[in-house]
C-alpha cells in the first residue's frame, strides 16, 4: 500500500462515507476522521478507511463536515497537510469567500440518498452525478485540474460555475424544492387529521413529489442559515409564481393555465438525463493561457453553452511549463464550443475521434 495515493476525508457521513468508500474501492489510502469517534472506527472496520487521523501527505483532503463548520476545517486542512483541499457543502460563497488559498477550490457533488450516514455509503454514488466546482481568482490552475481529474475519477460530470451562481442555483433547484416539499406533507398532515383516507390516497404524483422530504432534517437548519438570501429570493419567485397561478384558477383563464402548464411541460421535457454520454466524440485540446483561473474557465464556459465534457486532463505543453487542457465533448456542439474558446482568447484545436 505504500505506493497508493493517499487522501483525507474528514466528516465521514452519507457524503463523506461515500468518497472514502469509492477511493479506497479505487486502491487509494484513505485516512478520516470526524467528530462522532465511533462513526470513524466503524468507518475503519468497514474498509471505507485505511487509518483514523489527518494524513499530512495526503495530496487531496475532502472536506465533507456540516455546512457551517466547512470553512474552519479547510483552514485545518490546509494547515495540516501540504496537498489540495476541497469541499462538499451546498453552499458555497461563505467558504470560498473565507478562504484565499491555492491550494482550495469548492465543490459540492450533486448525489445523495434517503439513507443516512455510513449506512447509505454508497461507492457508485457519483457516477453519472454532477459535481460542481467552484473555483476563486486565488485558486490555482493546478489544484482545479487535480481535483477535476479526482472527481471525474467517481464518475462525475465536473461543472464549474463561480460560487455566488452556484448559491443561487441549488436555491431553485434543490433548497426550496425541499421546503416547498416539506410544506406540501405539512398541509397534507393537516387535512388528514380531518379526513383520515387522505393520505392512504397520497399515492402517484404526490408522492414523487414529496419524497425530498423524507431527507434528514437536521442539515436543512445550516444550509437556509448560510444561504438565506438565495434562498429568499427563489421563495419569493416560487410565491409570486403560486399568487400569479391562483389569479389564473380563480378567474377560470383557461387559454392562460394551457398555456402555462404547456410551458412547464417543455421545459420539463428539456431537463438534461442524468448520466447522458455523447454518442460521437470530438477531441479538443486547449493550451491554458498565463492567467489566474484559466484551466476553470474551460469549465465555466461549457456550463454555460450547455456543453457536457465527457473526459478532462491536463498535459504538460512542448512550448514550455503551460499545460494544455484536452476535454472530450459531444461532435454536435464542439463547434460552438471551439468558437466560445476562441472568443475568451484560448486557441483550441478539434479533432473528431472516429
Amino acid at each position: 500500500m505504500s505506493g497508493s495515493r493517499r487522501a483525507n476525508v474528514l466528516g465521514l457521513g452519507l457524503i463523506g462515507g461515500s468518497i472514502a468508500r469509492a477511493l479506497s474501492e479505487r486502491g487509494w489510502h484513505v485516512s478520516g476522521d470526524d467528530r462522532d469517534d465511533g462513526r470513524a472506527a466503524t468507518a475503519q472496520e468497514r474498509g471505507y478507511i485505511a487509518a483514523l487521523g489527518v494524513d499530512p501527505t495526503a495530496e487531496i483532503t475532502f472536506v465533507a463536515t456540516p455546512v457551517l463548520t466547512v470553512a474552519d476545517q479547510v483552514k485545518r486542512a490546509l494547515g495540516e497537510t501540504s496537498g489540495l483541499v476541497t469541499d462538499v457543502g451546498s453552499v458555497k460563497a461563505a467558504v470560498v469567500g473565507a478562504v484565499d488559498d491555492p491550494r482550495f477550490v469548492g465543490g459540492h457533488p450533486m448525489a445523495g440518498s434517503e439513507l443516512e450516514g455510513l449506512d447509505g455509503a454508497d461507492a457508485t454514488m457519483f457516477e453519472g452525478a454532477v459535481w460542481v466546482l467552484t473555483p476563486s481568482a486565488s485558486t490555482a490552475d493546478e489544484t482545479f485540474s487535480a481535483v477535476a481529474a479526482v472527481v471525474v475519477e467517481l464518475g462525475a460530470d465536473v461543472v464549474a460555475l463561480p460560487a455566488d451562481r452556484h448559491d443561487q442555483t441549488v436555491a431553485v433547484i434543490s433548497h426550496v424544492p425541499h421546503l416547498t416539499a416539506a410544506t406540501l406533507m405539512g398541509l397534507a398532515s393537516e387535512r388528514a387529521e380531518e379526513h383520515a383516507a387522505l393520505l392512504r390516497l397520497a399515492a402517484g404524483g404526490f408522492r414523487d413529489m414529496t419524497r425530498i422530504a423524507s431527507g434528514q432534517p437536521n442539515i436543512w437548519l445550516d444550509i437556509c442559515a448560510e444561504n438565506r438570501p438565495a434562498i429568499l429570493s427563489a421563495l419569493d419567485g416560487l410565491i409570486a409564481g403560486l399568487s400569479a397561478m391562483r389569479d389564473v384558477v380563480d378567474h377560470d383563464d383557461r387559454g392562460e393555465l394551457l398555456r402555462r402548464l404547456a410551458r412547464a411541460r417543455d421545459a420539463r421535457a428539456n431537463l438534461p438525463v442524468r448520466g447522458t454520454q455523447p454518442g460521437e466524440l470530438a477531441e479538443v485540446r486547449i493550451p491554458i493561457p498565463d492567467r489566474p483561473g484559466a484551466a476553470a474557465e474551460v469549465f465555466t464556459l461549457a456550463a454555460e453553452l450547455g456543453v457536457n465534457i465527457a473526459s478532462f486532463e491536463v498535459v504538460h505543453s512542448v512550448e514550455g511549463n503551460r499545460g494544455v487542457a484536452v476535454v472530450l465533448v459531444d461532435a454536435k456542439v464542439v463547434e460552438l464550443y471551439r468558437g466560445g474558446l476562441m472568443a475568451r482568447g484560448y486557441r483550441p484545436a478539434v479533432q473528431r475521434l472516429s
